[in-house]
């Protein structure tokens, strides 16, 4: 007698109390988009649109790139991320350097300028969400919460 197959996304048996996987991705997905319009609301007015924010945190974070692999990496046109990198260039927050491994193409980094934006757009909406931690949860729902930060960082990361 052979076993049953097992399901390629978790245990053959769910646990008895267990939510489905199913309900939580949805109201997982629900609630952070909820927290993340929220703290969209909490940045300055005309600072950084939503895109030029996160091309500016991908800059930071992974370093110069190609228009081409910000696109893909921000899952937009090249046309678009052109239109997004030539705002953010003409106000100085990113710089555009020949590609080192191939001339006819060019590198996009963020400047200084660029990091102070980011830092300011950054502080003011944590800013907003640890002043929210600390109104709203005690001790122990803050540890479950960082707990569910762990779980969710695994999911991000597969």
């Amino acid at each position: 007698m052979t076993a049953p197959p097992q399901e390629p996304h978790g245990p053959q048996r769910p646990e008895p109390d267990a939510p489905a996987a199913g309900h939580v991705a949805t109201d997982l997905a629900t609630v952070v988009g909820r927290l993340l319009r929220r703290m969209r609301t909490m940045q300055p007015e005309g600072v950084l649109t939503p895109s030029q924010r996160s091309v500016l945190a991908r800059l930071d974070e992974s370093g110069p790139a190609t228009t081409a692999a910000l696109a893909r990496a921000e899952f937009v046109r090249p046309q678009s991320m052109r239109l997004t990198l030539a705002a953010l260039e003409a106000r100085g927050l990113v710089a555009r350097a020949p590609d080192p491994s191939d001339g006819r193409k060019s590198v996009v980094s963020v400047t200084d300028e660029g990091l102070a934006a980011l830092a300011g757009v950054r502080a003011v909406t944590r800013g907003w969400l640890a002043d929210a931690i600390a109104d709203e949860l005690d001790g122990e729902e803050r540890r479950t919460v960082a707990e569910a930060v762990v779980l969710i960082r695994r999911l991000v990361d597969k």
